[in-house]
């Protein structure tokens, strides 16, 4: 019910509060129209700071790239972030029974984490050998150790 009432609110751009409530009272719920606009512009809150997070998230990503998956970790750091403040707020008020729902949400965020460290050693383990591979090809074409070196350093990013 509360993804149809979501569905609807981002439907109609979060106006008609009426309505909604009138929707809502025939679906057999009693919510007033205040408190349909108290949940409404708080949704609307949290879906505008997610575009503009998503947003900002695409800019970065096309400037910079995301090689190796930083986005990505600052992501599931954000999340981890916020599970660690919901679960504090839970063992002091577990009434609704979310406690074992969080820990499985976060033994899954700790899995991706170890994925994405592992892909990244991985990619830099690959950047690494390729570097080599190429810096010993351009010596034997005669190159100075030092230029073939300075290309090897520009592969892998750390000049």
């Amino acid at each position: 019910m509360k993804r149809a009432l979501d569905e609807r609110l981002v439907s109609v751009g979060f106006c008609n509060y009426k309505a909604l409530s009138d929707w809502l009272t025939d679906q057999g719920y009693q919510i007033s129209r205040s408190a349909l606009q108290r949940y409404g512009a708080q949704f609307e809150e949290k879906l505008s700071a997610l575009r503009i997070a998503t947003e900002q998230a695409k800019a970065i990503t096309s400037v910079v790239g995301d090689e190796e998956g930083a986005m990505n970790e600052a992501l599931i750091r954000l999340v981890q972030q916020r599970a660690f403040e919901v679960l504090v707020k839970l063992q002091e008020d577990d009434e609704d029974g979310k406690l074992p729902k969080l820990g499985v949400m976060i033994a899954k965020l700790s899995k991706a984490s170890v994925d994405q460290k592992k892909w990244t050693a991985e990619v830099r383990e690959k950047a690494s050998a390729t570097a080599d591979e190429v810096r010993a090809e351009m010596k034997k074409s005669g190159l100075s150790d030092e230029k073939a070196e300075e290309i090897r350093k520009k592969i892998l990013g750390i000049v």
